[in-house]
Formats: structure tokens, C-alpha cells, sequence
């Protein structure tokens, strides 16, 4: 049997596909790129035209969303949530808000402070985004504000990974700091598992020679 491959750039966005088959015991393929690897490593517009990470091939089909990987991953698992849950649409809402939301402002930082060469770099636009982030990451400390550890559910699922990802990013920023005591404990919580830090161990011992990481 063929295994799916996953597309991948050490602390990129894909990230959230590779811990999350860590957690689930999902097996795939890993293919570990420089970042961005439109640039370092041309020839990978052969298999994603859009240069993006992450991309994921199974069955002759091309995934390029993080969220919708681990929807993909999560399927038959405690990761996901059913319909007959009482918690899966705020699941479901969380997974989308996970990178239009939350993930998408960093990515804004992420150019300008690290891939613009220095006369173009923006620091208004830097702080500006900052700021963007922070006020929609309270939504995360109001769910967590009852004593939940966990997001949706009363249990962990990829609506954590995939937030998870967001704040794990801001923090390469330093921008976890800023965030309230129940984020920052709930984060702590997610770097502990053993599924996080299998998929850390396994993104380093497949990093590619050549061109720089993602900045987590």
C-alpha cells in the first residue's frame, strides 16, 4: 500500500499535518523542504503549483490546507468530533479560525520581519498585525477561561492542534508572552505531549541541507 505524502518545511504551517499523524498513529511519507521552497527548491511547483507548504498526495489527489489534512488524519479518530457531538461546530469553527484568523496575521510578521530584504522590511506592519493577532487570540483564553484544558470536546483534537500551531508560531515571534495565563498554560500543555514532540524529533532528523527553516 502507498502511503500519503506529506510536504514539508521545519516550523511551517504544515507542521499542524505532521503532529497530528504523530498523534493519531497515522504512517506517512515525510518530504522535508527548505522554506520556503519556492524559492530554495524550484522544482517543487512540479508537485504543488502554488509553491505552498503544506501539500499533501494520496489516492491521485492534492491537499494544500493544514486544516483540512488533519481533518483528513483525524478521521475515525478521538481527534475529530461527530455531528451528533454537542461541541462539533464550535470544532468545526475553530479548525477554520485556526488559519484564517489566527494564522494568517502571523504570516504578515513572518514577511516582514524575515523574508524582505532589510530595506523592506515594515515594522508598523509588523505591530500593526501583532496587535490583529492578540485581539483575535483572546477568543482561545475565553474558551479556556472555564478551566477546560482543552478546547471543544472534553478531550484533545486537532481544533487544538491547529490553533496550537498559531500560537506556537507567535511564539518564534516572542508574541506568546502577551497572551493570557490560560493560553500560555494550555500551550504548555500542548508542547508536553508526546505526539508534539515526536513530530519536532522527526521534522529535525529529516532537515533538508540547504536554504533556511520556518521561523518556529
Amino acid at each position: 500500500m502507498t502511503l500519503p505524502i506529506l510536504h514539508h518545511c521545519e516550523g511551517a504551517r504544515s507542521f499542524r499535518c505532521l503532529w497530528a499523524a504523530e498523534e493519531a498513529g497515522f504512517d506517512v511519507e515525510l518530504r522535508v523542504w527548505p522554506f520556503p521552497p519556492r524559492v530554495f527548491a524550484k522544482h517543487f511547483k512540479d508537485i504543488n503549483p502554488l509553491g505552498t507548504i503544506p501539500a499533501w498526495e494520496e489516492a491521485g489527489h492534492l491537499l494544500t490546507e493544514s486544516a483540512a489534512i488533519c481533518q483528513r488524519i483525524a478521521q475515525g479518530t478521538s481527534l475529530e468530533l461527530q455531528p451528533n457531538e454537542a461541541d462539533y461546530l464550535p470544532w468545526l469553527n475553530w479548525l477554520h479560525r485556526s488559519d484564517a484568523t489566527l494564522t494568517f496575521p502571523l504570516t504578515i510578521v513572518l514577511r516582514y520581519t524575515r523574508l524582505e530584504p532589510e530595506e523592506r522590511k515594515l515594522p508598523q506592519a509588523v505591530e500593526d498585525y501583532k496587535v490583529f493577532f492578540l485581539g483575535r487570540a483572546r477568543t482561545i483564553e475565553e474558551a479556556l477561561s472555564d478551566g477546560r484544558d482543552w478546547l471543544v470536546g472534553g478531550r484533545f483534537t486537532i481544533a487544538d492542534i491547529c490553533v496550537g500551531y498559531a500560537v506556537h508560531l507567535a511564539a518564534g515571534f516572542g508574541f506568546d508572552k502577551d497572551l493570557g495565563p490560560a493560553t500560555q498554560n494550555w500551550y504548555a500543555r500542548l508542547k508536553a505531549r508526546n505526539g508534539f514532540k515526536r513530530a519536532v524529533a522527526r521534522e529535525v532528523a529529516n532537515r533538508p541541507q540547504g536554504g533556511p527553516r520556518a521561523p518556529v
